[in-house]
């Protein structure tokens, strides 16, 4: 193979530095190898969080008076401030990656507890995407999302168009087309704070991996799979942290909202007046996924089930419901495998068994295939997967 070394100096604004070495297919322009010429080492930086309190971050130092916020010991993940730029298409996606800047200090500590201060948002994703690795690679055995060892860029201060014409940063998205996660900051007017929480990032990282191994589809039963896999991963890693400041719940970014409410409550999802709990005969229809089957709604089905699975029959304290209630078949006698297994069950389906058109009949049989090859055929473990189901009609 004939390749050419070509050696590219630049302003070091970005996870590499100013001056760097490419090794490049001569046929077919390939970029075979990349590799920074200038050293940096791994640091331990101050982040002064807005949720989190003030927490030791990994940073990555370029000099004595140049730290960028890069976490070169789990796969180099970065975080960039996108300045406000909105998005809704790729174009738009494309300029707004293109016009960011990679978060950089000169001391290595970061924020300062407010919004005051651009980088304090950026300490919260960063520990985020933080946990989430760890939750991956030490629960699961996967580095990274597509299990290659790389990290994953995040660009906080987003704005997201609405289909009314303006923007909104109440919002979170990972973009499988350019491998990257965007952050809104909320809208203080309206009660809602930088969407930057924990079981967030959990939560759009895991449409990296969804988007990596099973590829489900983003409407009918297999766009409700796809956001219940990211809501229960982003809750098992909201666990996982165990910070003190956030435990972990079965609530999806109550963490962000002034008013104590949660953007979806995955033991009753219904209560929101537009989710499901129940599975409904014929499934959910795919030319309904921007109205009333939209996926954020179907995923309580798959919510629902995987806290029956990891719980059992039993209600939240103070949420005034009971178990018969809970349970669209009003089984109130369901005993819960803990969310360690459960957990392991699902993360099987997900990345070896669902595919892009998985229903939710066709994820009962996986879980419970998965079930059977984790922990035995006739298991209680794997009767409690179908059980859960039942209790969600999906049989």
């Amino acid at each position: 193979m004939l390749a050419y070394e070509v050696i590219v100096q630049g302003d070091g604004n970005s996870r590499h530095s100013g001056l760097v070495k490419y090794y490049v297919d001569a046929a077919s322009g390939k970029v075979l190898d990349v590799q920074d010429q200038i050293q940096t080492a791994a640091a331990t930086g101050t982040g002064r969080s807005l949720y989190y309190g003030n927490l030791s971050i990994s940073t990555d130092q370029k000099s004595a008076t140049k730290y960028d916020l890069i976490d070169t010991t789990r796969g180099s993940g970065s975080v960039y401030d996108a300045k406000g730029a909105a998005i809704s298409n790729l174009f738009d996606i494309l300029s707004a990656t293109s016009n960011a800047t990679l978060m950089t200090d000169t001391d290595n500590t970061w924020g300062n507890n407010t919004t005051s201060d651009r980088a304090t948002v950026g300490v919260d994703i960063h520990y985020g995407v933080g946990v989430t690795w760890d939750y991956y690679k030490n629960v699961h055995g996967r580095a990274g999302l597509a299990g290659d060892g790389k990290g994953i860029k995040s660009y906080a201060h987003t704005m997201f168009k609405t289909s009314s014409g303006g923007n909104s940063g109440v919002n979170a998205a990972y973009v499988d087309l350019v491998k990257s996660m965007f952050y809104g900051d909320g809208d203080a007017a309206r009660g809602y704070g930088p969407v930057v929480g924990i079981d967030v990032a959990g939560h759009e990282m895991t449409h990296g991996v969804t988007a990596a191994t099973s590829k489900l589809a983003y409407s009918g039963d297999a766009g409700g799979l796809n956001e219940a896999a990211s809501d229960i991963i982003g809750t098992l890693v909201e666990f996982y942290a165990n910070n003190a400041s956030d435990p972990g719940d079965y609530r999806i970014g109550e963490k962000m909202r002034s008013d104590g409410k949660a953007f979806r409550d995955m033991y009753n999802q219904a209560s929101d007046g537009k989710s499901f709990n129940c599975y409904i005969a014929g499934g959910f229809n795919p030319n309904l996924s921007d109205g009333a089957h939209n996926p954020h709604y179907t995923s309580g089905v798959g919510n629902l089930f995987f806290y029956f699975l990891a719980e059992g029959s039993v209600a939240p304290a103070g949420t005034g419901l009971n178990p018969a209630q809970m349970a669209c078949n009003g089984d109130a006698g369901m005993t819960g495998i803990g969310r360690d297994k459960a957990g392991k069950i699902w993360y099987r389906a997900l990345t070896a068994k669902f595919t892009s058109s998985t229903t939710y009949p066709q994820a009962r049989a996986a879980t419970l295939a998965a079930a059977g090859e984790l922990y035995g055929n006739g298991s209680a473990e794997q009767n409690a997967v179908a059980r859960a189901w039942s209790a969600v009609k999906v049989n």
